[in-house]
């Protein structure tokens, strides 16, 4: 069966980590809907998985920015996933999920697709979501992470200094640039692998 939506959601931190390289995937999300902008509205708060969120729903993409801390962002993600689906009254098999987020793994700005079930590789984010929904096999599921760097030093107060630290405006733009056009390269990729029925 073909999908009819995919919701998208980006994983972050809110208030004074809004804009720290672990929040990447909120700019990038954001970056994304101004590269479609004809076809998809500017994010507005709305009321989604109990919580104010950013939210911006278009003809076939329901963007959403997680509003939760990000290691503990997975009951929201699930909330948000059921309220998608009684929302646009759709079955599993008519949704597709995807997850965009840090990664340090990766150089700046870099976009990759990974299954929706591939390590976490230590991201808590990942971990709570995994931990809070469980992917309905009808469905069809996928991650999109956004490469941060990494700092020299390997150490874990190192890399947690690393990722609550804000984006110099240089690498926001970067972030913001290359992760946009990734990401809708991304989803295009992904539809086609899906199927899609708009």
């Amino acid at each position: 069966m073909s999908i009819r939506r995919i919701l998208v959601i980006s994983l972050g931190n809110p208030g004074q980590y809004e804009n720290t390289f672990h929040s990447a995937g909120h700019n990038v999300l954001q970056a994304f809907q101004r590269l479609l902008q004809r076809e998809q509205p500017s994010f507005s708060l709305e009321k989604w998985g109990k919580m104010q969120a950013l939210a911006s729903i278009g003809p076939k993409y329901s963007l959403l920015q997680s509003p939760a801390v990000m290691n503990v962002s997975g009951p929201w993600v699930a909330k948000a996933y059921k309220e998608e689906l009684s929302t646009q009254a759709l079955t599993p098999e008519q949704l597709g999920v995807v997850l965009v987020h840090d990664d340090l793994e990766e150089e700046l700005g870099a976009i990759k697709v990974r299954a929706w079930k591939a390590s976490h590789r230590g991201h808590n984010g990942i971990k709570s979501v995994n931990g809070s929904l469980q992917a309905d096999p009808r469905g069809k599921w996928a991650r999109v992470s956004v490469g941060i760097g990494r700092p020299d030093q390997r150490d874990k107060s190192a890399v947690s200094d690393f990722v609550l630290s804000k984006m110099p405006r240089h690498a926001r733009s970067v972030v913001e640039e290359k992760g946009s056009s990734g990401l809708l390269s991304a989803l295009m990729d992904l539809e086609t692998k899906w199927g899609t029925e708009y």
